[in-house]
């Protein structure tokens, strides 16, 4: 054991040298209870799309990387305090995050989309939404979103301690519909043919890789690599993966964007870039 100790550090060595790894491994971290973004894998450790996409930047930066699941509410602590380089857990980008947070450009659309049962007509707009049930997650944004619209609009809605609960009370006819992120509820029918996606609402926010605001050369290295993975497929490829659906043409996971950052939000250097990719 103790010979072996001088040879790892020689290779190690030797290996930061030559340029073939950087010497200290990405720390990083997810919300792991938030399927199918990250949630855990059978047989122990984390999957999901975000975990997929960590580590894909991990490689071609030809960097190790550590993925920490964690409480999402302590991820930006955790980052502020230099516990991560970056987190890996979908953020959305808002202007209040923007002003304490270096953002790379969206890598996915953060929207509202509803679920219904696969042989019930397709919501087309919310006026169809009238005397209906909708089932939404307790103390999420659809839950805020449906007591804010719920006298306009002339629906229903019931509360539920999680949304899986939600979508269950979809098949047993105790609601119309599921009101959930359109990443959530694409994975939900994605899991159960007797569902399907529905109206999306557009909300035109985007997930995307957060920074600490000092740390612009990481977030422009990391924001390079979006780039490179929307221009050859990646987040495309990814996309369909875990949430069985291509994005559309002018969705955040393809569109790539001039600058660095996200447009109309401050953290945005809207100097035109062009991706170096191997």
């Amino acid at each position: 054991m103790h010979r072996s100790i001088p040879f790892v550090v020689a290779a190690l060595s030797f290996a930061v040298l030559s340029g073939t790894v950087s010497a200290q491994p990405i720390q990083t971290a997810v919300d792991a209870t938030f399927a199918p973004h990250a949630m855990p894998k059978l047989g122990g450790g984390i999957e999901g799309f975000n975990v997929d996409m960590a580590n894909e930047i991990a490689k071609r930066l030809n960097r190790p990387i550590n993925i920490e699941g964690t409480q999402f509410s302590g991820l930006v602590p955790g980052l502020n305090a230099k516990k991560y380089d970056w987190i890996a857990a979908p953020t959305t980008v808002t202007p209040e995050r923007a002003k304490a947070l270096l953002f790379t450009e969206g890598y996915l659309d953060t929207d509202f989309q509803f679920l219904v049962k696969k042989t019930d007509p397709e919501i087309k707009g919310l006026e169809d939404l009238k005397g209906k049930t909708i089932a939404v997650n307790k103390g999420s944004a659809y839950d805020s979103w449906a007591k804010a619209n719920a006298e306009k609009y002339g629906f229903k809605f019931d509360i539920y301690d999680t949304n899986a609960d939600a979508v269950q009370a979809v098949l047993s006819g105790r609601a119309n519909s599921n009101l959930a992120g359109n990443t959530v509820a694409q994975w939900a029918a994605k899991q159960n043919p007797m569902v399907k996606t529905t109206y999306t609402i557009k909300t035109g926010l985007v997930w995307a890789i957060p920074f600490r605001i000092d740390d612009k050369a990481g977030r422009n290295q990391v924001s390079n690599v979006v780039k490179c993975m929307k221009i050859d497929g990646t987040f495309a490829r990814l996309h369909e993966k875990w949430f069985g659906t291509k994005p559309a043409p002018d969705a955040a996971a393809v569109k790539v964007v001039a600058g660095h950052g996200v447009p109309n939000m401050d953290g945005y250097d809207a100097t035109p870039v062009t991706p170096k990719c191997s």
